[in-house]
């Protein structure tokens, strides 16, 4: 019988169990066929035979394979989640850095390879290191742009090494003129519709670049004061659900009835460097399953922001595609729901049958 080739990634996985690599500890754990146990790579009990492991990306899944926790390792325990502690330390690097550190810098700070810390760091946080530092930045240009006595100031203290590169971005970060955002989004025409649906009414707005807000709610004229608070300088247009906004009704309502088909709409939102890593981690949660507040802050490296990572679900501008419904608390209970508990339950209940 011919034998099959292991794939690269079992290769450098089982080269770092072997060299019990500390380095290792956080990107994937591996578990032994004759022990029942699963262990950190790091992990100084005695060596396997390479045929009786199995490696899984984390310990939720090896334990849904049957296995259990290593007692002197312990796998489980956050304080000892190295990669964790290693990617926050990166996204403090980039908070405080006047300039972005490249890629290189941050995982020679952190003893990786550059590859290695590359999947590592999208695997913790949901993004990349260039999407959070540009998120970062995005936080930094629209501040300035508020508070800077002009444009030009407001360049450089967003780190922006020349006003070209600050215009050739402008667009993509703000979906506006930078004249216009220190405006409020004044001259900003948003689109907008009501339709019926199996959760009461849904509101969807939209800009030329894609959706902005999705709300859910019992009564058309909550909705639309609950747009025109978030929306308070823009010029709303109420629509019939015509041409391209229909279409994203039509997709926003099938989101409900077949959830995978929210990963394809266009989004046009804005958020904080933080609230960009939460919705980019709740959009990784797959439908019929849930995650809780502390599982969810792990995952983007910030285990002590469990309070914060509610804050950005509850900043959530658009239900259902960034599914903040399916965070659930420590005990497993339904907590709140910016568009009420209720419909919560009604979400996991049509995704989990």
């Amino acid at each position: 019988m011919q034998r099959t080739k292991t794939r690269p990634l079992e290769d450098q996985r089982w080269s770092a169990v072997h060299n019990r690599d500390r380095n290792a500890d956080g990107t994937f754990y591996y578990a032994v066929l004759t022990t029942g146990i699963y262990c950190r790579p790091s992990c100084a009990a005695r060596r396997p035979l390479r045929g009786n492991v199995r490696f899984f990306a984390s310990p939720a899944e090896a334990e849904a394979a049957g296995f259990r926790p290593c007692k002197r390792c312990k796998p489980r325990a956050a304080d000892g989640d190295v990669a964790a502690r290693k990617i926050a330390a990166a996204c403090r690097a980039i908070e405080r850095a006047d300039t972005s550190p490249s890629l290189a810098e941050l995982a020679q700070a952190a003893g990786l390879s550059a590859h290695h810390f590359h999947r590592l760091f999208k695997s913790v946080t949901g993004v990349t290191p260039k999407a959070f530092a540009q998120a970062e930045r995005d936080k930094r240009l629209s501040r300035a742009l508020r508070e800077s006595r002009s444009v030009t100031e407001a360049i450089y203290e967003a780190g922006f090494a020349s006003s070209g590169r600050f215009y050739a971005a402008t667009k993509e970060t703000l979906g506006m003129q930078p004249t216009d955002f220190r405006r409020g989004g004044e001259d900003i025409t948003i689109s907008f519709a009501i339709a019926p649906c199996a959760l009461g009414l849904l509101l969807l707005a939209a800009t030329e670049k894609g959706i902005c807000a999705i709300f859910l709610g019992d009564t058309p004229d909550d909705l639309r004061d609950d747009l025109r608070r978030r929306f308070p300088k823009a010029t709303l247009q109420e629509a019939p659900g015509e041409g391209t906004l229909s279409k994203l009704i039509t997709d926003a309502l099938m989101c409900i009835e077949t959830p995978a088909r929210a990963a394809s709409l266009p989004l046009d939102i804005q958020g904080t460097a933080f609230q960009v890593q939460v919705w980019t981690a709740l959009r990784q949660i797959p439908p019929g399953e849930t995650a809780t507040y502390a599982q969810i802050a792990q995952r983007i490296g910030r285990p002590k922001a469990v309070r914060a990572v509610g804050a950005a679900c509850g900043a959530n501008p658009v239900a259902v595609i960034i599914p903040c419904h399916r965070v659930v608390g420590s005990d497993g209970k339904l907590t709140g729901y910016r568009w009420g508990t209720d419909r919560k339950r009604a979400l996991l209940k049509r995704e989990q049958s």
